[in-house]
Protein backbone atom coordinates (compact mmCIF):
# COMPACT_ATOMS: atom_id res chain seq x y z
CA UNK A 1 0.00 0.00 0.00
CA UNK A 2 1.31 3.19 -0.88
CA UNK A 3 1.76 5.94 1.66
CA UNK A 4 -0.94 8.22 2.48
CA UNK A 5 0.32 12.23 2.29
CA UNK A 6 0.44 14.13 5.66
CA UNK A 7 -0.90 17.49 5.90
CA UNK A 8 -1.22 19.45 8.76
CA UNK A 9 -4.63 21.90 9.35
CA UNK A 10 -3.78 25.22 11.37
CA UNK A 11 -1.55 25.28 13.81
CA UNK A 12 -0.78 21.69 14.26
CA UNK A 13 2.74 21.35 12.62
CA UNK A 14 4.08 24.66 14.69
CA UNK A 15 2.31 23.19 18.04
CA UNK A 16 3.68 19.45 17.41
CA UNK A 17 7.09 21.17 16.94
CA UNK A 18 7.06 22.72 20.48
CA UNK A 19 6.75 19.13 21.70
CA UNK A 20 9.50 18.07 23.44
CA UNK A 21 11.85 15.57 21.46
CA UNK A 22 10.83 11.91 23.39
CA UNK A 23 7.30 13.22 22.20
CA UNK A 24 7.71 13.86 18.69
CA UNK A 25 9.49 10.62 18.37
CA UNK A 26 6.25 9.09 19.41
CA UNK A 27 3.84 11.07 17.24
CA UNK A 28 6.24 10.95 14.29
CA UNK A 29 5.97 6.95 14.42
CA UNK A 30 2.30 7.15 14.67
CA UNK A 31 1.39 9.48 12.03
CA UNK A 32 4.23 6.99 10.02
CA UNK A 33 2.09 4.25 10.52
CA UNK A 34 -1.01 6.05 9.90
CA UNK A 35 0.26 7.23 6.46
CA UNK A 36 0.45 3.00 5.65
CA UNK A 37 -2.65 2.21 6.99
CA UNK A 38 -1.82 0.84 10.31
CA UNK A 39 -2.38 2.10 13.84
CA UNK A 40 -0.27 2.78 16.68
CA UNK A 41 -1.55 0.73 19.31
CA UNK A 42 -1.64 3.93 21.61
CA UNK A 43 -3.64 5.50 19.24
CA UNK A 44 -7.42 5.20 20.09
CA UNK A 45 -10.75 6.93 18.65
CA UNK A 46 -11.53 10.30 20.08
CA UNK A 47 -14.97 9.83 21.65
CA UNK A 48 -17.70 12.26 19.83
CA UNK A 49 -16.81 11.76 16.59
CA UNK A 50 -18.12 8.35 15.24
CA UNK A 51 -15.88 5.78 15.50
CA UNK A 52 -12.32 5.35 14.63
CA UNK A 53 -12.27 8.10 11.59
CA UNK A 54 -10.55 10.84 14.10
CA UNK A 55 -7.72 9.38 16.34
CA UNK A 56 -5.32 10.52 19.33
CA UNK A 57 -2.48 9.64 20.01
CA UNK A 58 -1.47 10.47 23.61
CA UNK A 59 1.84 10.61 25.67
CA UNK A 60 2.64 11.51 28.82
CA UNK A 61 6.14 13.32 29.24
CA UNK A 62 7.51 14.48 32.69
CA UNK A 63 4.06 14.64 34.07
CA UNK A 64 2.29 16.59 31.47
CA UNK A 65 0.15 15.03 29.04
CA UNK A 66 0.65 15.64 25.35
CA UNK A 67 -2.09 14.89 22.20
CA UNK A 68 -2.44 14.79 18.75
CA UNK A 69 -5.60 14.84 16.74
CA UNK A 70 -5.57 12.87 13.48
CA UNK A 71 -7.86 12.02 10.98
CA UNK A 72 -7.71 9.40 8.50
CA UNK A 73 -11.25 8.88 6.60
CA UNK A 74 -10.06 10.59 3.53
CA UNK A 75 -8.35 8.14 1.22
CA UNK A 76 -5.06 9.10 0.22
CA UNK A 77 -4.24 11.82 3.12
CA UNK A 78 -3.76 11.68 6.79
CA UNK A 79 -5.16 15.24 8.23
CA UNK A 80 -3.36 16.60 11.57
CA UNK A 81 -6.01 18.14 13.30
CA UNK A 82 -4.89 19.33 16.97
CA UNK A 83 -1.55 18.74 18.72
CA UNK A 84 -1.88 20.33 22.45
CA UNK A 85 -0.53 19.82 25.79
CA UNK A 86 -3.23 19.08 27.87
CA UNK A 87 -3.20 21.50 30.79
CA UNK A 88 -7.05 20.57 32.23
CA UNK A 89 -6.87 18.19 35.79
CA UNK A 90 -10.64 16.69 34.78
CA UNK A 91 -9.60 13.44 34.25
CA UNK A 92 -8.76 12.61 30.59
CA UNK A 93 -11.53 14.04 29.45
CA UNK A 94 -10.84 16.20 26.53
CA UNK A 95 -11.56 19.82 26.96
CA UNK A 96 -14.39 21.74 25.16
CA UNK A 97 -12.35 24.36 24.00
CA UNK A 98 -10.00 21.76 22.05
CA UNK A 99 -12.79 19.64 20.79
CA UNK A 100 -14.21 22.95 19.17
CA UNK A 101 -10.70 23.02 17.82
CA UNK A 102 -10.57 19.47 16.14
CA UNK A 103 -14.28 19.91 14.75
CA UNK A 104 -13.77 23.12 12.51
CA UNK A 105 -10.54 22.02 11.53
CA UNK A 106 -12.27 18.55 10.52
CA UNK A 107 -14.46 20.63 8.25
CA UNK A 108 -11.50 22.40 6.75
CA UNK A 109 -9.63 19.12 6.45
CA UNK A 110 -12.89 18.01 4.16
CA UNK A 111 -13.01 21.26 2.17
CA UNK A 112 -8.89 21.19 1.36
CA UNK A 113 -9.65 17.40 0.33
CA UNK A 114 -12.99 17.99 -1.68
CA UNK A 115 -10.50 21.25 -3.42
CA UNK A 116 -7.64 18.45 -3.64
CA UNK A 117 -9.86 15.99 -5.48
CA UNK A 118 -11.88 18.94 -7.97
Amino acid sequence: MPQRQLVFVGSSIDDLRSFPEDVKDVVGYALWLAQGGQQHPDAKPLKGFGGAGVLEIADAYRGDAYRVIYTTTFPEVVYVLHAFKKKSTSGITTPKQHIDVIKRRLKIAAEIHAERKS
